[in-house]
């Protein structure tokens, strides 16, 4: 099987090979002729010289000849250069090649399974620091003019485009591995990819590290520690109040609705009390070290608050958001059944050969409709689901061969995009556990419903990826365990599991910056 990463030969083509090296010594035979020819024209061509008798005046030198001989030597010394440095790059590329496949050609390459290894841990930490720049820019917005502000945005903005790449490339190697592909067909183009992923998440990284003194210098924590404890106890008290007000709202979503539809944030509110502790914990430290002078572990401290303060108010946001995606969602319904029922009248009036291919839809929409109105009726049920199932079997019609029948796609925008914020915030929250796998399928669904006209395929498929990454995240997270060992008081344990405090036996706080800079604020544990 030809691997999907590469649509080019295959190494076992040595014909190919062959080939490429008469192709490169054809264009330096060429070549040598185009500098021999002109020379050889030149004599051929160039008059006698005239006898001059005795005292005669001497003929004057033909400069002109000269001139024209030596330009026309340009061109194929250019020509010779040029095919020179083709052939050594088809020679150096057939060396390195040959690296690859030959044991212990090249005993500094790294095993593929290490390389593969390496790239999941870029992407999973170069995600992490691109969250976390995006909070403290957020953050440092409320207190910093904008243009003060812009160079920092840019460089953040380059990483997540180079992050989105990453992750992009690394989509593609999950399709082909689940896809069966023989790791062995292709490794060379497989081991390319990997080292095209980590390239680019080192870029990135280093376009943060390089930015972090500068944005250091901007938010000054270590100089304007009182201001920042300011807005930050201000913002705690709104955060608060917004906690109190999640614990109804979930408690009137248990009620109104199925009992499913409230799980994915039956625990949030809970989760963001305790980030307030720990928020609460390290504002109180913050000030104790500003009102000593030492404002590094004051800045230490409160960096560590706001990463936690803006946790809380993500968890918040999400049981809001969760209760308005269920109001939408209930409000479209009856327009995404009526979509669904004039598709299936539609088609039920195609000539006969075109219906022909519209059975199996036509049926599956039926048992859809006649169960969504079952659901309905009986009394509290999931509007999220529903509206799915409807937008689905609507969409189903419609790609069978149904052209021009409703697709259903703006009501299957609702379910999706709520899919991908609901994946999103459980990331963020708990990226601490979260691996490569769950943060790939999150970024595939977000580059499927990126702005634009967004076709109801790949409306439908984002919905599956944002909500297959969060199962998958789910699942990291229970096998997680407990992250804090104990140490660091009040909330320390959801402060790494949210990835507020780095795990790494020290326990810094996470900054605006790259890999190499994140964690230079130091450790609180000792």
């Amino acid at each position: 099987m030809t691997s999907p990463l590469s649509r080019s030969r295959s190494r076992r083509a040595p014909s190919h090979r062959a080939v490429r090296v008469a192709h490169a010594v054809l264009g330096g035979l060429v070549a040598m002729g185009w500098l021999v020819l002109p020379l050889a024209r030149a004599g051929a061509e160039a008059p006698a010289a005239p006898v001059r008798s005795p005292g005669a005046e001497p003929l004057p030198a033909a400069a002109p000849q000269a001139a024209t001989a030596t330009g026309d030597l340009v061109p194929p010394l250019v020509a010779a250069g040029a095919a020179g440095a083709v052939a050594a790059y088809g020679y150096g590329r057939r060396r390195r090649r040959a690296a690859r496949t030959t044991p212990g050609g090249d005993r500094g390459l790294m095993p593929l399974h290490e390389l593969d290894l390496q790239a999941r841990r870029l992407l999973v930490e170069t995600d992490d620091c691109v969250r976390v720049c995006a909070e403290e820019l957020a953050v440092a917005a409320d207190r910093s003019p904008g243009d003060e502000l812009e160079p920092y945005e840019y460089d953040l903005r380059h990483a997540e485009a180079g992050l989105a790449a990453a992750f992009l490339l690394r989509q593609r190697l999950d399709e082909a591995d689940a896809a069966g592909v023989d790791p062995d067909d292709g490794e060379d183009d497989r081991r390319d990819v990997l080292e095209e992923i980590v390239a680019r998440c080192q870029d990135a990284g280093q376009r943060l590290d390089a930015a972090a003194p500068g944005f250091d210098q901007i938010r000054a924590l270590e100089r304007n520690a009182a201001a920042a404890l300011e807005s930050a106890e201000t913002r705690f008290r709104v955060v608060a109040a917004g906690v109190r007000a999640a614990g109804a709202t979930i408690a009137s979503l248990h009620e109104r609705y199925a009992p499913a539809v409230s799980l994915p944030v039956v625990g949030d509110a809970e989760q963001a009390k305790d980030r307030l502790m720990f928020t609460t914990s390290h504002l109180n430290q913050a000030r104790q070290y500003a009102d000593r002078g030492d404002g590094p572990k004051a800045a230490a401290h409160l960096r560590a608050a706001e990463g936690a303060l803006a946790q809380a108010a993500d968890l918040v946001d999400g049981v809001e958001r969760l209760a308005g995606e269920l109001a939408a969602a209930a409000a479209a319904l009856p327009a995404a059944i009526a979509a669904a029922e004039t598709a299936r009248d539609a088609a039920r009036g195609l000539p006969a050969d075109a219906r022909a291919a519209l059975v199996g839809p036509l049926g599956h929409t039926d048992a859809v409709l006649s169960a969504v109105r079952h659901e309905t009726a009986a009394g509290p049920f999931d509007p999220l689901d529903a509206l799915r199932r409807v937008t689905e079997a609507t969409a189903a019609l419609a790609g069978a061969g149904g052209d021009g029948l409703p697709d259903g796609r703006e009501q299957a925008l609702i379910p999706a995009r709520g899919s991908l914020a609901g994946a999103a915030g459980f990331v963020g929250t708990h990226r601490g556990a979260v691996g490569c796998e769950a943060r790939t399928r999150l970024a595939e669904a977000r580059r499927l419903l990126s702005p634009g006209s967004v076709p109801p395929s790949e409306v439908l498929r984002a919905d599956e990826f944002a909500r297959e990454a969060r199962r998958l995240a789910e699942r990291d997270v229970r096998a997680h365990g407990n992250p804090s060992g104990g140490r660091g008081g009040a909330g320390a344990g959801g402060a790494v599991l949210g990835g507020i405090l780095l795990d790494d036996g020290e326990g810094g706080p996470m900054s605006y910056g790259g890999p190499r800079t994140r964690g230079r604020r130091g450790a609180f544990f000792t």
